[in-house]
Order: structure tokens, then sequence, then C-alpha cells
């Protein structure tokens, strides 16, 4: 299985873990460094584009897009959360290929540290649709 990660630099603090526990989890998984892709994008609001450019490409099975989004002081947040789920989504539709959500959507940093490990299910969950499509 080939797999694509794109992840967001914004919030690096997290999403580093996060790309670190979701590699760990894919070579626990006997997916080897030569299959999986990695991109870094600035911040949430590029992942879409990314995960688009890359199923055009259509040399991935699955791509797990992460970040984090923290909620701030103005109406931002909002705006962001919506345009990268819909984004992802949309991808996902478009293309016939999984593309895994795995954008922190939390009211602090705090709460995206508490979650983290999800980071593994969206490995697991990435495996699953590919499984499922292939059916």
């Amino acid at each position: 299985m080939r797999v694509a990660i794109v992840t967001s630099k914004f919030n690096h603090e997290i999403t580093e873990k996060l790309y670190a526990i979701a590699v760990a989890r894919l070579k626990e998984r006997n997916i080897s460094d030569a299959n999986i892709h990695s991109v870094w994008v600035p911040g949430a609001i590029e992942i879409p584009l990314l995960a688009q450019h890359l199923a055009k490409q259509k040399k991935y099975d699955a791509i797990i897009c992460m970040g984090a989004v923290i909620r701030g002081e103005t109406s931002h947040y909002d705006y962001v959360c919506q345009q990268v789920s819909y984004g992802c989504q949309r991808v996902a539709l478009d293309y016939h290929i999984p593309v895994i959500f795995g954008v922190l959507t939390t009211e602090d940093e705090a709460q995206a540290e508490s979650r983290i490990q999800t980071a593994r299910d969206w490995v697991d969950g990435a495996f699953k649709m590919v499984s499922l499509l292939s059916e």
C-alpha cells in the first residue's frame, strides 16, 4: 500500500507529533519508507489543494491529511475548519480515494495534546477504507 501524508506546519508543536505517530503506525503495519510520501503545507487551509494534487497522480491508495486548528479570538477558526473538511471530502469523492480527515479542531492546545494519539486511528482508518473499496 502506498500512502501520502499531507501535514500542516501551523501549530507545529502538535502536528509534528501527529506526523511522528502516524508514520510509526504505518511502519507497525509494515509500510516501508518507500511507500510513504510526505508533504508539509503552510497551514490547514492548504491541505485540500495538496490532497487533490496527490489524488490526481493516482499513485497512492490513501491520503492522510493532518493538522491542528485551535480556536482563537476571531471567527477565523470556523471558516478554516469548514473549508478544510469540505475540501478533503471533495477530493475523496471526486477522485474515489480515501482521504482521511486528521485535522484536530479544538478549543485549546491542551485538547489538541490530549488527542494526539488519534493519529494511529487515522492510519487504521486508511487501511480499512482501502480494504472496503477494493471489495
